[in-house]
């Protein structure tokens, strides 16, 4: 048993958390900026070229005292300790939580079951950058004799999500390989897409940890069939490559063990993308590149263990995200990232945060009788300010949002930076001052509108405002940055699910609807012209 189980409700600093909130519930935003000249400086981190700004969210240092009370009430960083330590804090599954040692760039040891896994990992990156490399250079050639010029990374969940964000993020540092993705087991998609492939330049990327996950081993076995019927040749070994720990199997499937990298039982899915299972990003980017995406993020990793709280980006970060689920009640926590570079930065988070920590059951195995995960969800400013930001200002939901901008232009186009985070910023402070009546009225009355029309246009045009968010600003995108962004994220959702006394390393809620799937295909003979029989039964 290796992690601290309080029941967050039970402390003492909940019970004060209850009793600040019905001091200060009446309170505004914009009432704690009236009241504190320095609010911004004292409510806000530096961290090199980021500025995490959390001064528009209705806290005070009072609320930050009881926050940092908590913390050590739910001894966090005893849990931080264990989770960085290779402590076994996956108990459901016996297993440690170590995506943060694979992006270790360090010669520190850790020593996991009497192994010290440093050199393990080092090892087994050094081999996928030989062969992403050897790729990239064009020294490896496909069973023609021909360059490679596709890659097609096929995964589900975290084997997806998280590379496909990464790739997308940084596809202004991306070499000329085209870089393709298939994760639905919907056939209409996979076969869409081999329409447009060549085989005697495509490389496939089959992440599986097992090599039994359904999705990805119908899709690999297409795959397949179709290469096989393309090319009239069984070379498979040059055009597959497996993310996997089954040898057997990726061996049976004709995939020669050179081209097999581990994917280690301590390394969850939705936070793989810094170990082997980010080799479609490391052939997308390069090596360096790949080395600075590490890099950034165990900048974070250092920064977690070490910073005071009040200076601590991921505790303040999640510490404010449990005041919003817990004490007022919101459901969602709503992501707009500043470039269209990171527009799957939403569905990236909605996996690693709700799959953590959608949770009904703490650690001493008791249903639970308060809230967990919030619902996530976003889109890319500008566009999501011309769909869903009309709800947020005027909805009936608090939503609170964390916007991500970034201060440079790639491509040094100053007027268009300057537009859109202008939007950010205007958007950051609309949510929080809002609109009274009498700013509606004015405004109205100065484009000589009559009484009338006035009266009735003002209750619509009214923000009440108050609307809380926290705003990461960088300096531009790169490999280092989008690695710090994600570790902030990764180390938010630990302290959450700490503090909600979970574990936030499974996933048995993925099991059972597949199951029941396996169950109807093995059993029922699923019949398609009459789902009626089966969706009743």
């Amino acid at each position: 048993m290796t992690l601290p189980k309080i029941n967050p409700l039970k402390t003492k600093s909940w019970r004060d958390l209850k009793n600040h909130f019905d001091e200060i519930k009446s309170y505004t935003i914009s009432y704690f900026f009236d009241n504190d000249s320095d609010r911004f400086e004292s409510f806000s981190i530096k961290f090199g070229d980021l500025l995490v700004d959390y001064s528009k969210n209705r806290i005070n240092d009072k609320t930050l005292e009881i926050f940092e009370k908590l913390a050590e009430e739910i001894k966090l960083d005893n849990a931080i300790e264990s989770y960085f330590g290779g402590e076994k804090i996956n108990e459901t599954e016996r297993r440690a939580v170590l995506h943060t040692a694979v992006r270790s760039q360090s010669d520190e040891t850790l020593i996991l079951d009497g192994i010290d896994i440093i050199e393990k990992i080092k090892t087994e990156r050094e081999r996928v950058f030989k062969f992403t490399n050897e790729v990239i250079s064009g020294d490896y050639l496909g069973f023609s004799g021909k360059k490679i010029s596709t890659i097609v990374n096929v995964g589900i969940g975290g084997s997806d999500l998280g590379p496909k964000m990464v790739t997308e993020a940084l596809k202004f540092y991306k070499n000329h390989l085209n870089i393709k993705f298939i994760s639905n087991i919907d056939g209409d998609h996979i076969h869409s897409l081999l329409e447009l492939l060549d085989p005697e330049t495509t490389l496939f990327i089959i992440v599986s940890k097992s090599f039994k996950t359904q999705e990805t081993l119908t899709n690999g076995e297409t795959i397949k069939k179709w290469f096989i019927k393309k090319t009239n040749t069984d070379a498979i070994s040059k055009h597959f490559v497996a993310i996997s720990n089954n040898l057997d199997k990726t061996k049976d499937f004709g995939i020669s063990s050179d081209k097999t990298f581990p994917m280690n039982d301590w390394v969850g899915g939705r936070f793989s993308l810094w170990s082997s299972a980010g080799i479609t990003i490391a052939l997308a980017i390069g090596q360096d590149n790949f080395q600075e995406l590490l890099g950034g993020a165990q900048e974070i990793d250092y920064h977690f263990k070490t910073a005071k709280f009040r200076d601590n980006i991921p505790k303040v970060l999640a510490l404010i995200g449990i005041w919003y689920t817990n004490f007022w009640n919101a459901e969602t926590e709503a992501i707009v990232p500043y470039t269209e570079y990171l527009r799957s930065l939403p569905a990236y988070l909605q996996q690693s945060v709700m799959e953590s920590n959608g949770k009904s059951i703490n650690r001493e195995g008791e249903k639970i009788n308060y809230q967990t995960s919030p619902i996530i969800w976003g889109a890319s400013g500008t566009n999501s300010q011309h769909a869903f930001f009309q709800h947020i200002h005027q909805g009936t939901k608090l939503i609170p949002v964390d916007f991500i901008g970034f201060r440079n232009s790639l491509f040094g186009n100053t007027e268009h930076q300057k537009k859109l985070l202008a939007n950010l910023i205007g958007q950051v402070n609309a949510l929080m001052k809002g609109k009274n009546k009498d700013e509606v009225e004015k405004e109205l009355l100065s484009k000589k509108i009559n009484e009338d029309e006035i009266k009735f246009l003002t209750p619509y045009k009214i923000f009440e405002g108050n609307k809380p968010s926290n705003t990461m600003i960088f300096d531009k995108v790169t490999p280092k940055n989008i690695g710090r962004l994600i570790a902030i994220y990764e180390h938010k959702i630990f302290v959450q699910g700490i503090v909600w006394n979970i574990f936030s390393y499974d996933q048995w809620g993925v099991e059972l609807g597949k199951e029941l799937a396996d169950e109807i295909l093995k059993k029922k003979n699923l019949n398609l012209s009459s789902l009626e029989n089966y969706l009743f039964s």
